[in-house]
């Protein structure tokens, strides 16, 4: 029974370059947990303001459109390891910036948001590459697996790199937690460059507006795919309580919590990627997202409702681990019925789907809760996302009828696959 829980390691076992990628993404995603927590953090200390904090998400927000869709033309056009060396490295030297500005006598607020805007633009250009690259070292049926590995990867960065921020930025400085992510930098490149290169498909397009068109009309004819987008864009517009964590540890006198906070949505998510053996015995993906979406408007109401902080901490993990849920079974429907040629592109419209609602959920939350106060900022967002979940579950029927087994697109992709195995 333990080990139908456990995660399915066979991505792992079968691909040396999966395991490379895999060490990569968590040394990297441990650092920029540390500037995640410090950045707001150091935005708070010089302003004094929910709404400039919130205002992060508004400066990313224009980048990460833009470059999210193009970056996904450049994924399918272009050496995706090649892409995701060069925007590795570009991060590193942002991370020198905050470094350089927190060491000053008087930091500066616009290099902030000037990384910050930078910074969404990098990871909108590699993160297309590097959802595109993973499905081809990966075989077809393991992707489920993989996409859990790929999780509990983010995950441990995301619960150890906050938590860790909490106590660096308090104790030891703002200059620690970016000196701290330019070293992971550092150490996630030595093992991008040991992956074999990865160029483009023969019926890869050139990287071009007709490139971009050609993805999202691809997009538009997959019901199943757009309910998918909706899903989490509501879910995160909605619910996102990230801007106001700051201000929230302040109403309950738990300053100490902040890291604990900021930690409590990657620990559930943790706790799914470490228990996510099931998932790969599950095919009703698209039931799975919307349910899933809705737990996790729930536990964010109740986070808002309670007074307690370790009740919020423990509902904020509730969350994290129902949105954790909704990602794995998203991923694995996008990777096993996209074509390879594909890929890249319509990795650059997901990105907008998981990172356009969380910027403008920023906003939101940042600015409602100087009109309406934090803690009505978080419940009502809360339940509104769950409202609408409901109402996308009556709307979107090819969505909740999904099944991986019967899906056309699925079906075809399996036999493509299993044709190049052989």
């Amino acid at each position: 029974m333990t080990r139908a829980l456990l995660p399915d390691l066979s991505p792992w076992k079968a691909s040396a370059d999966f395991r490379r990628l895999w060490k990569s993404g968590l040394i990297s995603n441990f650092g920029s947990f540390l500037t995640f927590v410090a950045l707001p953090v150091q935005l708070k200390e010089l302003t004094g303001s929910a709404a400039a904090v919130g205002a992060i998400g508004a400066v990313e927000l224009l980048p990460l459109v833009v470059c999210g869709l193009y970056g996904g033309a450049l994924a399918d056009a272009l050496d995706k390891r090649g892409l995701i060396v060069w925007t590795e490295a570009g991060q590193g030297l942002l991370s020198v910036v905050l470094l350089v500005n927190a060491l000053l006598p008087g930091p500066a607020v616009w290099p902030l948001y000037a990384v910050a805007a930078l910074s969404s633009a990098l990871v909108s250009v590699q993160r297309p590459a590097l959802d595109s690259l993973w499905p081809r070292i990966v075989a077809h049926d393991d992707m489920p697996a993989a996409a859990s590995l790929n999780t509990l990867r983010w995950t441990v960065g995301g619960v150890a790199g906050p938590a860790l921020a909490g106590v660096v930025v308090a104790y030891a400085g703002l200059g620690w937690a970016y000196a701290a992510d330019l070293l992971t930098f550092a150490v996630s490149l030595a093992y991008i460059l040991r992956i074999a290169p990865s160029p483009a498909s023969h019926e890869a397009a050139k990287p071009d507006l007709r490139a971009v068109a050609e993805g999202a009309r691809y997009a538009w004819g997959r019901k199943e795919l757009l309910g998918t987008y909706v899903v989490d864009l509501a879910a995160m517009f909605l619910a996102m309580p990230l801007a106001v964590l700051p201000f929230l540890a302040d109403e309950l006198h738990a300053e100490w919590a902040l890291g604990l906070m900021y930690a409590a949505l990657p620990a559930g998510a943790l706790v799914v990627s470490l228990t996510s053996g099931w998932t790969s015995r599950v095919h009703r993906h698209g039931l799975m997202v919307v349910l899933s979406a809705a737990g996790w408007g729930l536990a964010v109401a109740a986070a808002g409702i309670c007074g307690n902080v370790w009740l919020v901490l423990l509902l904020l993990t509730v969350g994290g681990g129902f949105d954790m849920v909704s990602g794995v079974f998203r991923a694995a429907m996008w990777n096993q019925t996209i074509p390879d040629e594909l890929r890249g592109r319509l990795a650059g419209i997901e990105l907008l789907s998981y990172s356009v609602g969380p910027q403008l959920g920023q906003v939101r939350a940042g600015g409602l809760a100087a009109w309406a106060g934090v803690r009505a900022s978080v419940w009502s967002g809360g339940l509104a996302c769950a409202g609408v979940m409901g109402l996308l579950a009556l709307c979107l029927p090819g969505l909740m009828s999904y099944d991986a087994r019967t899906n056309a697109h699925a079906v075809r992709m399996r036999e493509r696959r299993a044709a190049v195995e052989v």
